[in-house]
């Protein structure tokens, strides 16, 4: 029976990661619309969107896919983006910090603070949480046909230059400076592991323990409603699930 709840573990863990992947991609495309706005279509002369490209890449997005999105962003002057940060608490002060991509700063304040308020929490100042968070590099593995040892991993993310790394029931957690992100996820695909994720995060210090079921279950309902918003590209929590 063990066998069976590990595996239904692992696979809930790969489908939260290709849920987290198709986010990726959404995020990449709409950050890839500020960069060419700022910037320019040409990703020689655009640093920032050649490293988008390589971000893209490094996720797996197919070279059509990338080379269609700067044509539509490119050809479409009128798409235009722009990237917003809110911060508030969850439920018995949970930080929560919201990265979002609009083309409607009035719809996305709304859907974001409605969010807030529905589920025990309130949006607050910028900079309000955001010192409880350190930027971080952080490459996701699912061990979908628990292939990997434990152990080699570890040992092998570390000396190809992670900071840490966690293991949590087939899914490793790779954390890595964020200037090394690059470098450390090259050096583990080039190892033979299969990354499903890596880009940069927000890793909180210190972490919230909800007691209340109300709590919880409030909790669960916001980050949900984050996650159907197509114009939130990432929340952070300290949460501890």
């Amino acid at each position: 029976m063990s066998g069976h709840s590990k595996w239904n573990n692992i696979k809930h863990k790969k489908e939260k990661a290709d849920a987290a992947k198709a986010k990726i991609f959404t995020k990449i495309g709409k950050e890839m619309a500020v960069a060419i706005k700022a910037g320019g279509p040409d990703p020689n002369n655009n640093s920032r969107l050649r490293d988008l490209i390589a971000k893209a890449k490094a996720n797996n997005v197919p070279n059509d896919n990338i080379q269609r999105t700067i044509k539509k962003f490119t050809d479409n002057s009128d798409i235009n983006f722009e990237e917003i940060i809110y911060e508030g608490y969850g439920p018995s002060g949970v930080a929560i910090i919201v990265e979002t991509s609009t083309d409607n700063r009035n719809r996305t304040a709304g859907n974001v603070r409605a969010a807030f308020s529905k589920y025990g929490g309130n949006l607050g100042q910028n900079g309000c949480v955001g010192y409880l968070f350190e930027e971080k590099g952080v490459i996701s593995i699912v061990d979908e046909d628990n292939e990997i040892d434990e152990d080699k991993i570890m040992e092998d993310a570390l000396e190809s230059g992670a900071e840490d790394i966690k293991c949590d029931e087939g899914e490793y957690t790779i954390y890595t400076d964020p200037a090394d992100l690059d470098t450390v996820r090259d050096a583990i695909i080039a190892l033979g592991y299969h990354i499903n994720t890596a880009d940069l995060a927000k890793v909180p210090s210190t972490y919230v323990e909800l007691e209340s079921e109300e709590d919880i279950a409030n909790m669960e309902k916001m980050l949900d409603k984050f996650d159907e918003d197509d114009d939130v590209n990432a929340v952070y929590h300290n949460w501890d699930m």
